[in-house]
């Protein structure tokens, strides 16, 4: 590989970090201003979007859309943050790439103000139109009302979301989870 090749190639790949990291951060505008038509900016056609604790299990963006529709009929208003977006490209393939995404969101669910600690675990693949969220999988630490926040954060219950106190997500630690998801992402390409 020549030196001009080289650097463009690294260029490219300093640009599509760039587009990831402004992708994640798009969600959660489109999460807060309940924009449907806004989906397909940010997933595939064929996306997959699951949650850790089951209750999220979306295939294509048809079925993704009716299900944030279903998740905004409870909600009022939401803020979502993202905090650091970590991505990893596929070394056999420059299409694609995976990341990390740590945030939270407040919001307002069925008239109780919740707090929520998330984590995504995606894989990008980019299309035509850009780079898009092709499989997302969310994780909580936490997503209790705010006036439990105290007294659940000691507990390993601590999603509270569905009325029943739940096992957290993460820390993997805390329940004796193997680390060896993170430890693969670490080794996946720079």
């Amino acid at each position: 590989m020549s030196d001009d090749s080289s650097l463009e190639a690294r260029l490219r790949r300093i640009e599509d970090k760039f587009e990831i990291q402004d992708l994640a951060h798009l969600y959660g505008f489109v999460m807060d201003e309940r924009d449907l038509d806004g989906l397909d900016r940010l997933f595939t056609q064929d996306a997959h979007l699951g949650s850790e604790d089951g209750v999220f299990n979306a295939d294509g963006l048809e079925t993704i859309a009716k299900t944030y529709q279903g998740r905004y009929d409870v909600l009022g208003a939401t803020n979502h943050f993202a905090h650091a977006v970590i991505t990893r490209f596929d070394d056999g393939d420059p299409d694609v790439a995976y990341g990390l995404v740590s945030g939270h969101a407040e919001v307002v669910r069925q008239g109780e103000t919740m707090v929520v600690a998330l984590r995504y675990h995606d894989v990008y693949r980019r299309t035509e139109r850009g780079w898009r969220i092709a499989d997302r999988v969310m994780g909580y630490m936490y997503y209790l009302p705010v006036s439990e926040y105290v007294e659940t954060m000691k507990s390993d219950d601590r999603s509270l979301v569905y009325g029943d106190p739940r096992p957290a997500d993460w820390p993997s630690v805390l329940h004796g989870n193997d680390l060896g998801w993170l430890r693969a992402f670490y080794d996946q390409g720079q």
